[in-house]
């Protein structure tokens, strides 16, 4: 029954008429090769196919045939960390190699690869590469002799990216991300209340980020990452990283790092991105097997170099060109970390121990990589590198189990870097480390050791005649973290999340306590740059009530309370680094007192609300006044010479002008006077 059917329906299709599959005659076809085939279009041989992946390799030695083998060993071990070899030739001329090679890759990315980072590779004293791909000879053939003059570009004005610094009352300024993440907004402080400088909704999807000098705020969206800045936070640049959920700024903020899993390729590097952040350009891309220990690259004090850590490879790149430091990696058999001083280009790392050989803390100057200081070490389980901010001095918290000892013993090795030959001071701490923090701009730490309900804050100070004292010790803290004004002498002991918000309020001076407060659940402490205020906040990503964030005085003293519906985080605004110099910072300090009145006077003003209107009332009559008079002297001026026209040529704006001129002139007056006696007036 079935085959009759079909039988019927065939007979009835070759009845009809046949369809028509062409397109009508006025069909536009939308629809590009790309969007349609973009996959197996990728994979079609390309024109220069072959040659692309070609790269000549010059002043490579010129070898006889007993030693060609050992050249080709060395040559391949090079050459293939950048890619897969597919093909080797080694030109000869009179039984010796003529000095040049050429490799080609299975790819040309692989190529491009070698030639940014083997071109200038030294070999030996007399041999250093030089690399091109093969493609290059037809460029540099069909250069034009006649000059081109560049297109000129634009010029992009962003206001004053600065501006903040020039507030009169010398506000700091910060971010906030409240509403889960729905709104951000840019706040003053002010003692009595935030004044909003910016809000907007969905400014970003995730969290932001300042810059390390405060010049940009970025913002993070799915497709990348986008500056602002300036008075009004207009867009200055965009990065565009699919996926983006990581990034990092050099300390000059010229680069910025980004991270992404999404965009990683074998032949194409795009998991971590490095861009320049004035022109937008991609200026390198890294592959990243895991951002566990973020970030990946970790840069100098000065931006000239940054460096990754690999399995025993240490690789130091410098800026601009992005390539490795004199064109190889460090070897460096079981490197477990590392660490850039705040203030030199010089390194640290740590490497345990192997067999019969001890670990060692080494530090290394750079470019020069000669290694300046050796640290043995025995017994050691593991090593933490904190550097004073200034890069003066460096504590390696070691973690020992010394032989015949139960249980793991702390010693705190304190280099002092200002000194010949580095001398290195040994603190033992016969409890567990819960936190460590230097003294941001002086020669003190804080250590929080014992276990709770016990748990000791301590503070040392490394004087300059070689010893460490132990200054003062305070027991029974609810505190597991410690966080320094970034000026130095004042701190915040702090029990955050699981020790309800805690506070503890010091000043290292004297080791006083200032103040005990609490702030329930509080999250995170955050200090603003002038080391006046801190805030405590308790944010909706690690609790989901009582979110709000509180401003403190240096001292302990609270002075807001602020709730934000779902309160997500809160960051201030970094300051560039001060122009002036130390004998200047000193000469302000002595003379304190001469400017304290006026700042005083600007306390009590800003006290009321009423005080506050009439200050502002008075400033804006006082510069509608100076706007009155600059006009009225511009018109002034400009009828100066309509004046000299109708007094023939004198000039009268001047009170000492023609005084050749003048005629004196005596007029006197006659007054008469009336006499009434008051006798006769009654």
């Amino acid at each position: 029954m079935r085959d009759t059917e079909n039988m019927a329906a065939e007979a009835e299709f070759d009845e009809d008429e046949e369809p028509a599959f062409s397109d009508p005659e006025d069909f536009v076809d939308d629809v590009s090769e790309d969007e349609l085939l973009g996959d197996l279009l990728k994979e079609r041989p390309q024109e220069a196919d072959g040659i692309d992946s070609v790269v000549v390799v010059d002043n490579v030695p010129q070898v006889g045939p007993e030693r060609l083998e050992k050249l080709k060993n060395v040559i391949h071990k090079i050459f293939s960390k950048f890619g897969k070899i597919t093909n080797e030739f080694y030109p000869e001329g009179d039984g010796n190699t003529k000095g040049y090679i050429f490799l080609e890759y299975s790819c040309p990315a692989h190529a491009l690869e070698a030639v940014k980072n083997a071109d200038g590779y030294k070999l030996d004293k007399q041999h250093t590469f030089r690399v091109n791909v093969f493609t290059d000879f037809d460029k540099y053939m069909n250069i034009s002799d006649e000059w081109e003059t560049p297109e000129k570009q634009p010029f992009k004005d962003f206001g004053n990216l600065r501006h903040w610094l020039e507030d009169a009352d010398c506000r700091d300024q910060y971010s906030v991300i409240f509403e889960s993440g729905e709104r951000t907004g840019i706040f003053a402080n002010d003692i009595k209340e935030p004044i909003v400088v910016e809000e907007r909704a969905r400014w970003t999807e995730t969290y932001v980020r300042w810059s390390p000098r405060g010049t940009y705020l970025a913002t993070f969206h799915q497709r990348g990452i986008a500056l602002w800045g300036g008075e009004k936070f207009k867009q200055i640049q965009r990065f565009s990283h699919q996926g983006v959920q990581l990034i990092d700024f050099s300390p000059c903020e010229r680069y910025l790092v980004t991270f992404s899993p999404l965009m990683d390729t074998k032949d194409d590097p795009q998991a971590i991105i490095i861009w320049d952040v004035l022109t937008g350009q991609k200026k390198r891309g890294f592959h990243c097997e895991s951002s566990a220990h973020w970030p990946i690259f970790k840069w100098s004090h000065d931006g000239k170099f940054f460096a990754r850590m690999t399995q025993d490879t240490l690789s130091i790149y410098e800026t601009p060109s992005m390539g490795l430091l004199d064109k190889k990696s460090l070897k460096i058999t079981g490197i477990k970390d590392f660490s850039w001083s705040p203030g030199d280009n010089i390194i640290a790392f740590w490497v345990p121990e192997d067999k019969d050989i001890p670990a060692r803390v080494t530090l290394m100057q750079l470019p020069s990589r000669q290694e300046i200081r050796v640290r043995n070490l025995f017994n050691v389980v593991d090593c933490k590198l904190h550097w004073q901010k200034n890069g003066d001095y460096l504590c390696v918290k070691v973690d020992r189990t010394p032989k015949g000892t139960p249980g793991v013993v702390t010693n705190f090795e304190i280099f002092r870097m200002r000194e010949k030959q580095v001398p290195v001071d040994v603190v033992e701490m016969k409890e567990g480390i819960i936190a460590f923090a230097w003294e941001p701009n002086g020669s003190k730490f804080a250590v929080l050791h014992g276990e709770s309900p016990r748990i000791n804050s301590s503070f040392y100070h490394v004087k300059n005649n070689g010893k460490i004292e132990l200054i003062k010790t305070f027991d029974k803290q609810q505190a597991n973290s410690i966080f320094w004004s970034p000026q130095g002498q004042f701190l915040v002991l702090a029990g955050l999340r699981s020790m309800n918000g805690a506070l503890a309020f010091v000043d290292t001076s004297d080791c006083t306590m200032m103040n005990i407060a609490e702030h329930y659940m509080a999250s995170d402490v955050e200090w603003d740059p002038t080391g006046r205020y801190v805030v405590t906040s308790v944010s909706w990503w690690s609790h989901k009530v009582d979110n709000a964030f509180w401003l403190w005085t240096f001292q302990g003293r609270l002075l807001q309370k602020n709730n934000k519906d779902r309160f997500c985080q809160l960051l201030w605004r970094p300051r560039p680094p001060t122009l002036l110099n130390v004998e200047e910072i000193k000469l302000i300090k002595k003379d304190l007192k001469k400017y304290s009145k006026i700042f005083e006077q600007k306390d009590r003003l800003s006290q009321s609300k009423a005080s506050k209107e009439l200050v502002d009332r008075r400033r804006t009559m006082i510069e509608e006044y100076h706007a009155y008079r600059d006009n009225a002297q511009k018109i002034y001026q400009e009828q100066r010479l309509l004046r000299l026209d109708l007094r023939q040529g004198v000039d009268t704006d001047e009170l000492d002008s023609n005084v050749e001129d003048w005629e004196e002139e005596t007029i006197e007056f006659f007054v008469t006077e009336e006499i009434i006696p008051l006798g006769e007036q009654a």
